[in-house]
């Protein structure tokens, strides 16, 4: 194997390091344009000694590209610098679920009590449950009696009771 050759796979695994870089350096992008570099030099000797070596490095080049991308991004999260920069998924507590769909139907046509203004979203009391709640038409004052009139998904909208 003549020193070109050798050069050509130097360029390749330098690539394949460059790659990794930009996974673990911020670099907007230049890291992945020299890895890129390196990889068409790389080919480009490889075509010069022949054709059957030209494609024989285009097809390791498509499959070392993204090998090495999920390595890295599955290497990642587990390097000392990944679990720094890397943000924890939020725990649940028993209580910090947002109520179904289907507990939320119940309260359709229910009447309960403003806690906290609706500008158009706030917090409704229906019966000892605290529910977030939208406002049919703007703001609506603290202590106001409201109604429940449609309820999409986990969304309820509220209707203010006239109080006669």
């Amino acid at each position: 194997m003549g020193w070109w050759l050798a050069f050509a796979v130097f360029l390749f695994l330098l690539s394949a390091v460059l790659i990794i870089a930009e996974v673990f350096v911020p670099s907007g992008g230049l890291i992945s344009v020299c890895s890129l570099a390196c990889l068409i030099g790389g080919i480009a000797i490889f075509f010069q000694q022949s054709t059957t070596a030209g494609w024989i490095g285009i097809v390791v080049a498509v499959i070392m590209i993204p090998s090495v991308v999920i390595m890295a991004y599955k290497i990642f999260p587990n390097t000392r610098f990944g679990k720094s920069v890397t943000l924890e998924p939020p725990v649940r507590q028993v209580g910090d679920a947002v109520p179904d769909s289907v507990e939320l139907k119940q309260l359709l046509g229910s009447v309960g009590k403003v806690l906290t203004p609706l500008r158009p979203v706030g917090m409704c009391d229906f019966s000892g449950e605290r529910v977030e709640c939208v406002a049919e038409s703007g703001y609506v004052d603290r202590d106001k009696k409201v109604k429940v009139i449609r309820v999409e998904g986990t969304q309820l909208t509220v209707r203010v009771v006239e109080e006669s």
